[in-house]
């Protein structure tokens, strides 16, 4: 009888305690799509890549579980714990990797076209007909941006809404410059051509501070990368010529713990490093 009822109440404990961690996945499935997935698929959208939630769903389950199978092949069940979880969030990675650099593209691109819009309205064009000029001859993205911007004009939609809607499509700071200058010169008047060449010369000046401070600060960077290499270096080199010193860290919890505190202060000492030598401009 105390047999049974120990059984029974096993059981339901184990029954609620599923449908609890069930209800618990499922909320956090949600959170995850809402944010991360919605996002990936807003900044794809945005560089003219159109592709399916679903797809980008079964990438992320694919390298998930591609990388888990290595680590525990290959490693052991925590380096398989820890390349699962990046698997997992690599695709979103690699298309937060892209956007960036299609920013960067836009903004180096934008710098001739502003200077192609100043002659373009000393010789007489409207900005409808300026941009469009450009953005046949220009090259993606900015010829993505720009064509998109001169359908919608031509759609009906009213032209400082367009540029309103191509600047947060884009997320460039330079054209948000370019957007909020050009809107307001509209609305109270003002030389056009003038103001684009000096925003021309103003982001053609900050590259330039840029380019100096990288090189400035590319000695201290490097550093950086070195330092927080070494003792995974000098773990692989130890691993290779004492195996037998290393492997009794390897199958034990406390191995496990330190190498994971090695991990937390690998980590956080690149990112105190990458905010020392990240100077604005």
């Amino acid at each position: 009888m105390f047999a049974a009822l120990t059984l029974l109440l096993t059981t339901g404990s184990v029954f609620f305690f599923a449908l609890v961690m069930f209800g618990v996945l499922t909320k956090a499935y949600e959170q995850y799509q809402e944010r991360y997935v919605t996002r990936s698929m807003n900044d794809l959208s945005d560089m003219f890549l159109f592709i399916d939630a679903r797809q980008v769903m079964v990438l992320n389950i694919c390298t998930f579980f591609m990388f888990a199978v290595l680590g525990y092949l290959i490693f052991n069940p925590v380096i398989c714990v820890v390349l699962a979880g990046v698997g997992f969030f690599l695709p979103m990675m690699i298309i937060k990797y892209y956007r960036k650099r299609r920013i960067r593209k836009f903004n180096v691109q934008l710098v001739d076209a502003l200077q192609a819009m100043a002659n373009a309205f000393k010789a007489g064009l409207t900005f409808p007909q300026a941009i469009e000029h450009i953005s046949k001859e220009s090259a993606p993205p900015l010829a993505q941006e720009f064509g998109l911007f001169v359908k919608e004009v031509k759609l009906g939609v009213p032209l400082e809404e367009s540029l309103v809607n191509m600047g947060k499509r884009v997320g460039s700071d330079d054209l948000d410059l370019v957007v909020v200058s050009t809107n307001i010169a509209r609305q109270l008047g003002g030389n056009m051509a003038e103001m684009f060449e000096t925003i021309s010369n103003t982001i053609r000046e900050r590259f330039r501070l840029e380019g100096k401070i990288d090189a400035i600060t590319s000695q201290g960077r490097m550093q950086g990368w070195i330092v927080a290499a070494l003792p995974i270096l000098l773990g692989v080199v130890m691993n290779y010529m004492r195996p037998d010193l290393m492997e009794p860290m390897l199958d034990h919890w406390f191995g496990y713990m330190l190498i994971g505190a090695i991990a937390v202060m690998e980590f956080l000492g690149i990112m105190l490093i990458r905010k020392i030598v990240a100077i604005d401009v």
